[in-house]
């Protein structure tokens, strides 16, 4: 897909990498970042490249996508364990025609109607993230309609307090009104939909890969970037600007801004600080001598306007310095997966 052209409206004529762009255009980070670590290292290139692509996203296309994702996540289980489509063949092979139609209705009658028959082929790891957080009430309703072993999956993954009460919920319930059971269907399958559309017209762009690439562990980062630059070395470094500004240097520990203060001449880091919050200005002269933190807000002081095009650049200069000596590994910039590589 060429940079800036418009999106279809038919999902029909999205390729594949296309249609995971969108779709990770309608979740929240966490979610989209989430869901890129479960990709192979060929397929997040593709799709990066593709999402660096997209201006924006028509509402009618995003919720067309969702609805795609939404019932291929649902029914991914229907190949090995069955399904209604199985069951019709399987009896028209063991059965005399009319028998095994009239047999095939009442399964299929009895399919539909069973309560929360939405959740019935979602993977036990997913539907337990999806219901963890529900009252216990709800979850033992839920537990209550699921396949015994997916219930046992569910109990086991809750904190020890909530299986408890879930348990004991479960074991004083007697039978529910189907009006309750529809609400709580149609609540929870509602608040499904709410958390897979995160926006029905959200832009895409560099912007939002440095995003989400932003949530990812920095080895996945590190392994994406290094893909795109293969082929993309603008676009990469393009990304590589918006993942880490000027501010995030707040991200530095101490040592950390001390090993790059080493490499800042002091009339760069004047013009750098001019426009810098006041915790940032506090850090840097936090970890400098006295003298020179005196020195450099007398210079700043005394500095008079500056082009704020020159600011950006001396502030992207540092930032750049920042980014070298995290890839070196002679710093670390917490809450970017760093932490994962740091032994305390």
């Amino acid at each position: 897909m060429r940079p800036g052209q418009k999106l279809p409206s038919d999902p029909s004529e999205l390729d594949g990498p296309t249609k995971a762009a969108v779709l990770l255009l309608m979740l929240d980070q966490d979610s989209a970042g989430g869901l890129i670590r479960e990709l192979t290292t060929e397929m997040v290139e593709d799709v990066m490249r593709v999402l660096a692509s997209i201006e924006s996203v028509p509402s009618e296309l995003g919720q067309a996508v969702v609805n795609e994702f939404y019932e291929l996540s649902i029914s991914s289980g229907v190949l090995k364990e069955g399904g209604l489509d199985y069951a019709k063949t399987l009896l028209r092979d063991s059965l005399d025609p009319k028998t095994a139609e009239k047999m095939f209705e009442d399964i299929r009658r009895g399919a539909q109607k069973a309560p929360f028959a939405f959740l019935q082929k979602a993977e036990s790891e997913n539907l337990l993230t999806f219901i963890q957080d529900e009252h216990p009430q709800t979850i033992a309703l839920i537990v209550s309609h699921l396949p015994h072993h997916k219930a046992s999956e569910i109990l086991v993954g809750l904190p020890q307090d909530k299986q408890i009460e879930v348990v004991q919920r479960v074991a004083s319930m007697e039978q529910t009104n189907p009006v309750v059971i529809r609400e709580v269907e149609s609540g929870l399958e509602s608040r499904l939909s709410n958390m897979l559309m995160h926006s029905m017209d959200r832009v895409g762009g560099t912007a939002t890969v440095a995003e989400i690439l932003n949530l990812c562990d920095r080895q996945t980062e590190r392994t994406i970037m290094d893909g795109i630059e293969s082929e993309h070395p603008d676009l990469a470094e393009d990304v590589r600007r918006l993942m880490f500004v000027f501010e995030d240097i707040l991200l530095v520990d101490d040592k950390g801004i001390q090993t790059v203060l080493k490499e800042v001449d002091n009339d760069e880091l004047c013009l750098a600080l001019k426009t810098a919050s006041e915790e940032l200005q506090q850090k840097m002269f936090t970890n400098m001598s006295s003298r020179a933190a005196e020195v450099i807000q007398e210079d700043m002081e005394f500095m008079g306007p500056v082009r704020v095009s020159d600011v950006e650049a001396a502030q992207q200069r540092i930032v750049d310095i920042v980014r070298r000596l995290e890839d070196s590994g002679e710093i670390v910039i917490s809450g970017r997966g760093g932490a994962q590589d740091v032994v305390v």
